[in-house]
């Protein structure tokens, strides 16, 4: 799946999706992103700023969205398709609460991306595949702090999606370079973390290539299990 010549899913086994935290101090945090960048592959990175009102939200894309665009990732704003189409985004990613997927592609176009959350849901997921959502995200698959999970999600429905459908599937949820080899086997494009990169002891760029070796070692072991 390709966005303005990027790339947001390719035949790698699986690539990072970064979502930012739900509060950020704009200034520490550019660099914090800039970091995690500099540390492996990021195919996207996901403004999610839940209560903030839309001139912090504005402000942060003008701010993040180069430092992503530098790094060769996607920027994607979360449920607000109004601000992604303003701020020139390169997508949004919506929830079933959240903005109508038909809405959203009029407010942005053709060539945008729009993620459409489907908790643990097959028939969510056809749905918005149906519709022509450029990805699906699935989760929880594991305990989270972040937020309150809607639905807990099995490596098995990823596995499912990926043997039967082309678009891409998020995983999301109390993810980790510990925990994210078995989403990786069952066939996820992409992991969607949030705290195991910016509450990482050893900071954003070591949770990325941290993440990127796991990631690597999952591949290559489901490569041998062939």
């Amino acid at each position: 799946m390709r966005v303005r010549d990027k790339e947001l899913a390719t035949d790698e086994p699986c690539r990072l999706y970064l979502v930012t935290p739900p509060r950020i101090d704009l200034d520490a945090f550019a660099e914090s992103l800039a970091s995690a960048l500099d540390g492996g592959d990021v195919a996207c990175v996901q403004l999610r700023l839940k209560d903030s009102g839309d001139d912090a939200i504005r402000r942060a894309a003008e701010r993040l969205a180069p430092i992503v665009r530098a790094h060769d990732a996607v920027f994607l704003i979360n449920d607000r398709p109004d601000l992604a189409a303003e701020t020139g985004a390169d997508g949004v990613h919506i929830g079933q609460a959240d903005a109508d997927y038909g809405a959203a592609r009029t407010a942005l176009g053709a060539g945008a991306i729009i993620g459409v959350t489907c908790h643990d849901s097959r028939h969510l997921a056809m749905v918005a595949a149906e519709q022509g959502a450029d990805y699906v995200a699935f989760g929880a698959f594991f305990p989270t702090a972040t937020k309150t999970p809607k639905a807990h999600a099995a490596p098995e429905l990823v596995r499912w999606w990926s043997e039967t459908f082309v678009v891409p599937s998020v995983a999301i949820g109390g993810i980790t370079i510990s925990n994210c080899s078995k989403i990786v086997r069952a066939g996820a494009d992409l992991l969607a973390v949030v705290s195991a990169v910016w509450d990482h002891p050893d900071g954003p760029a070591a949770a990325v290539a941290g993440f990127n070796a796991a990631i690597g070692e999952a591949g290559t072991a489901s490569e041998r299990a062939i």
